[in-house]
């Protein structure tokens, strides 16, 4: 249910921002105003810095959506996208007494003996979910408190339903975009990966199992939790500061680039194998310092992948790391599906000039979630519907590889994959022959269903069509 304040607050912002862009088209259309091109940039310099501060004033939720719409240059002017990348939740800080009921409420009316010594003067960080604080726990240990903002979750909800009208009333409107671009499902895979930030016992979830798939990675690690309610989160300090802020100088060689092969690394795996990824992996989310594994935090956004997807998601690099246009092209479109107009064949054209400028580039040379919205871009023209999932992708390859550029830019994107790639064909070479996967595909071929019966289908199909006579 959404509230009428929730709504007439968002019907405010957008008519405010429609009243501005008016007001710019009037001040820009007087006599004695040409149409230069410096007037124009300005315009589109002012809408773009609008948008922005409208994304802004919306709080939590629409920031990410923000985010997530700067990753997507085929629904996005190119001109507001570097507004849209610096939506940073900052938020103002709330005193600590406006947070203190929370704790009450779920810790207790005890909470105190347990979080000592909090600096409630300094937050560690204030975004607009949540206030992060530095404590000491009663046995002396040193910890993180984060603490869930009052109401801000009923909140989420009513943004979602809000959007989930939008993007049904956008579907109705406007079906051949729709056809291309599916905004419901784009928002659903949003919204899966944003739940955790609602209940910090899911997120605590996502961190021990993050931490045990950490394990096998000699540079990386994640905080231990402590305690968790759904609107509190304790924590293990993370040593280090912000890889954005690294000194390169302060790291040998091996160590800083150990660190950036195992970032990237383990969001392939994750993306690969483990179908479970940090979605929001930026530099502020990963803290380094010399001698000390690097720490993943903030684990309230998490991607996850299915086998098929990452199988077609593990392809489309393949073909990138064999400079393969046509065949980047085959796969991406498997990964969606082409509508009625499609124009594959110039679809396939695009990838096979745009894949020689990146293959073997290094990070400091090759901006990877760039190339994925080239592509985006490209399939959305041709008539492409690309699957849901990669907007989350994206938005998660770009974050990682931002941050490793502030450690290793020298690294190659490429050949880290190729090095995954291998134990990404064991893993899906083992569950092929499990005893559950073997019991599965004896059921869809008893049932006459699944991707085995498919392709006999296909095949069958073929063969007719092919000898229309033997009828």
């Amino acid at each position: 249910m959404v509230s009428s304040g929730r709504l007439s607050q968002v019907s405010r912002v957008f008519r405010r921002l429609a009243a501005e862009e008016l007001s710019r088209s009037v001040r820009n259309g007087r006599p004695g105003r040409p149409g230069t091109f410096d007037g124009r940039a300005q315009q589109r310099s002012e809408r773009a810095q609008s948008v922005r501060r409208a994304f802004e004033q919306l709080g939590p939720f629409y920031m990410k959506v923000g985010q997530i719409l700067s990753t997507r240059p085929d629904i996005v002017p190119d001109y507001v996208i570097p507004e849209l990348e610096k939506l940073h939740d900052n938020a103002c800080v709330l005193p600590f007494s406006e947070l203190q009921p929370v704790l009450r409420e779920e810790l207790g009316a005890n909470w105190a003996r347990e979080l000592r010594d909090i600096d409630t003067q300094q937050p560690l960080g204030a975004a607009s979910l949540a206030q992060v604080y530095r404590a000491t726990l009663a046995d002396g240990r040193p910890a993180v408190v984060k603490i869930q903002r009052p109401g801000v979750r009923e909140t989420v909800v009513q943004d979602m339903a809000i959007l989930r009208r939008g993007a049904r009333l956008t579907g109705r409107l406007a079906p051949r975009f729709t056809a291309v671009v599916d905004v419901e499902a784009m928002l659903e895979v949003l919204f899966e990966a944003m739940r955790p930030e609602l209940d910090f016992t899911t997120e605590a979830r996502n961190m021990r199992r993050a931490a045990e798939l950490t394990a096998s990675f000699k540079h990386l690690a994640v905080p231990e939790v402590l305690l968790a309610t759904p609107r509190v989160l304790v924590q293990s300090l993370a040593p280090g500061r912000s890889i954005r802020h690294a000194d390169q100088d302060a790291f040998s060689t091996h160590e800083r680039m150990g660190i950036g092969e195992d970032l990237l690394a383990f969001v392939f795996r994750g993306f690969f194998v483990d179908r479970f990824f940090h979605a929001d992996l930026h530099p502020g989310n990963v803290f380094v310092a010399p001698g000390e594994k690097a720490t993943l935090i903030d684990w309230g956004m998490v991607g996850r992948t299915d086998r098929r997807t990452g199988m077609l998601l593990m392809l489309i690099l393949l073909t990138l790391a064999q400079n393969d246009g046509h065949g980047l092209a085959k796969a991406w479109v498997e990964l969606g599906h082409a509508t009625p107009w499609a124009k594959l064949g110039a679809f396939s054209s695009d990838m096979a000039a745009l894949v020689p400028q990146i293959a073997d580039a290094p990070l400091e040379e090759l901006n990877f979630g760039l190339t994925l919205t080239r592509v985006l871009t490209c399939s959305t023209k041709r008539g492409i519907r690309t699957s849901p999932t990669v907007a989350v992708l994206g938005k998660a390859f770009a974050n990682v590889e931002g941050s490793v550029r502030y450690l290793a830019p020298e690294l190659s994107l490429i050949e880290v994959f190729k090095g995954e790639m291998q134990n990404a064909m064991l893993s899906l070479a083992a569950e092929t022959v499990s005893k559950e996967q073997m019991a599965r595909t004896a059921l869809e071929l008893m049932l006459g269903i699944g991707a085995v019966t498919d392709q006999v289908s296909g095949l069958a199909r073929g063969r007719h069509s092919a000898n229309p006579a033997e009828g």
